[in-house]
């Protein structure tokens, strides 16, 4: 949707956040589940972030998604639940470098002066967005200068879990044994799980593929690919000149397939594809999922791979 959309749907998301700060939650809103269960109460924002603390938090604390399964932090509307989880938590674990930008009002109009934030990017380098301050054919990425989507590279993940391995560990010392052994172990999955793409993507470093949104560039520069994309953020339509370049892109690449997203379906690249005569594949972003899939940190593995099949059918292979 066009920019200033957007701008009026967050605004509006906002506006709720006031509104139920200075009036309460009615009765008769739906809320979605605060932190429930003994141990450490744990609140992250979405998918991978879930994963990754599910992952290392094991028995030792009860992990609640602030962004429930089904949406992604680009359509965040602000509920009363998430006021009564982030009052009733001790810990909130983001992924940062503004993936979360609904994230500082929501937290400051909670009031809970107990809780400790754990920012997984702390310490990961970064990649910028595309273009000056992230304009890229006159679009504004949504996120800033510094592209958010660290953790599609498995060894900047590493990094993602060390990071809320740490600050689980320093608030509830009690539990330090627990979450370094489970971070031990699904680091050692993620370390695997890079040797093998690695593997698999060797032949093909120096190719270009194309996603719908701008998600792959950390992914890319692991693997020696070369990313391109039809728009910065999701919400965003095509414009001419996008469509243009990446069918010029495609064309000079002799790519099989571009790659939509689950959540997307194909409608974005139907038209493009069957102008270039070339079909739909998926990537998928981990941004959203399923509510069982949140639970299981394999979850990430399994879409890894996926990810990486799919691409490699792309590249005709």
């Amino acid at each position: 949707m066009p920019a200033v959309f957007l701008f009026l749907r967050r605004a509006a998301a906002l506006g709720l956040v006031a509104l139920l700060v200075a009036c309460g939650a009615p009765g008769r809103q739906k809320k979605a589940a605060a932190p429930a269960g003994g141990g450490l109460q744990v609140v992250t924002t979405f998918l991978p972030i879930t994963l990754f603390t599910r992952a290392v938090a094991g028995d030792c604390a009860s992990v609640t998604a602030l962004i429930p399964p089904g949406s992604g932090p680009h359509d965040v509307q602000a509920r009363p639940g998430d006021l009564v989880a982030l009052r009733s938590a001790q810990v909130l674990v983001k992924n940062g470098l503004g993936m979360e930008d609904f994230l500082d009002r929501l937290v400051a109009s909670a009031g809970n002066p107990r809780l400790t934030v754990i920012d997984s990017s702390a310490g990961v380098a970064t990649l910028a967005a595309p273009g000056p301050d992230g304009a890229h054919d006159g679009h504004h990425h949504d996120h800033g200068s510094v592209n958010p989507h660290i953790w599609l590279d498995p060894l900047r993940a590493v990094q993602q879990v060390e990071a809320i391995r740490d600050g689980l560990v320093t608030v509830d010392p009690a539990c330090a044994p627990t979450y370094r052994r489970n971070a031990a172990a699904y680091i050692a999955q993620l370390r695997q799980l890079n040797a093998v793409l690695a593997e698999q993507l060797r032949p093909y470093q120096g190719k270009t593929f194309v996603a719908f949104h701008d998600v792959a560039p950390y992914f890319a520069e692991r693997y020696g690919l070369n990313a391109e994309f039809l728009v910065d953020v999701p919400e965003l339509n095509p414009s001419p000149a996008d469509l243009r370049r990446v069918a010029d892109r495609v064309r000079g690449s002799q790519l099989q397939a571009l790659l939509s997203e689950p959540q997307q379906g194909q409608r974005s690249f139907n038209s493009l594809a069957r102008d270039l005569g070339v079909t739909i594949s998926l990537f998928d972003p981990l941004e959203t999922g399923s509510e069982a899939a949140s639970r299981d940190p394999d979850t990430y593995v399994e879409v890894m791979r996926r990810n990486v099949a799919d691409l490699i059918r792309a590249f005709g292979g």
